[in-house]
């Protein structure tokens, strides 16, 4: 299916998303949230695709957040149908989504306000060397969206979370790597050949064993550590049942590569 957009492709294992808006820095609207949501829900449910890479066409942006023209073009005409595609999650991803599937923001310039949000919500972030990131939207008189100011309290200390926020500061990547938001900070010609190396570096293990790691550390998050042990997970119920649960001692006996079927 053509998008209008995003631009969504399947190779091997993996799916490619990349937000298909330079002219607006990448920037988002209703619309294109919506097929982003879209695009999400058929890479969660495509049991062939294992891993997810989010990125940004261009060199300048991999996402300037909303799109303030859209916004006060909006504010003007409060009647017009495309309203309704407001009421998917910014982003598609960055609230009311369960994908125990990897994902991985490659962050080719700008990721600011839902465009940060958008990197925070993926597992795994790889960052060009010339990009920044943060929550600008205090200085045009908005707020940060819930993805972003309860997901970065989250990922860096307190203190550190609230003076980017409350004086809506960007960083550039470097210090986001030294604070933990990146994974990794690479020259921009790089970027995309790193984030499919993380992703072949993930490919090498069993892909249930994947997810329900990414479900027990995200979903433990919420409860004493004593009951996030206790707790029961649907991820782990399925690699405990799994054929891949048998077939990795056995690789590792055997002295092979094992054969991961998801299964």
């Amino acid at each position: 299916m053509a998008y209008e957009y995003i631009t969504y492709e399947k190779k091997g294992r993996l799916a490619y998303v990349t937000i298909n808006r330079p002219e607006r820095l990448n920037a988002l609207h209703p619309p294109a949230s919506a097929e982003l949501r879209e695009v999400f829900e058929d890479f969660r449910d495509d049991p062939e695709v294992w891993i997810a890479i989010l990125t940004g066409k261009g060199d300048r942006a991999f996402s300037a957040g909303n799109d303030l023209r859209y916004t006060a073009e909006q504010d003007q005409d409060r009647d017009r149908p495309e309203r309704a595609a407001a009421r998917v999650p910014f982003g598609g991803i960055t609230a009311e989504f369960d994908c125990w599937k990897p994902l991985i923001a490659a962050v080719n310039g700008y990721a600011l306000g839902g465009g940060f949000e958008l990197a925070l919500a993926c597992d795994i972030v790889i960052a060009a060397d010339h990009a920044e990131v943060g929550l600008p939207e205090p200085r045009v008189g908005l707020y940060a969206g819930a993805g972003g100011v309860h997901r970065l309290p989250r990922h860096i200390p307190l203190k550190i979370a609230m003076g980017m926020m409350l004086t809506a500061t960007r960083i550039k990547a470097e210090d986001a790597h030294r604070l933990g938001l990146v994974n990794e900070v690479v020259p921009l010609a790089d970027l995309m050949p790193a984030a499919e190396r993380w992703a072949s570096e993930i490919l090498e293990c069993a892909p249930l064993s994947v997810r329900a790691s990414k479900q027990m550390a995200l979903q433990g998050l919420d409860s004493p550590l004593d009951i996030a042990f206790a707790r029961s997970y649907s991820q782990q119920r399925l690699q405990v049942a799994s054929a891949d649960r048998v077939e990795g001692p056995r690789a590792f006996s055997e002295k092979r590569k094992p054969n991961w079927t998801a299964k």
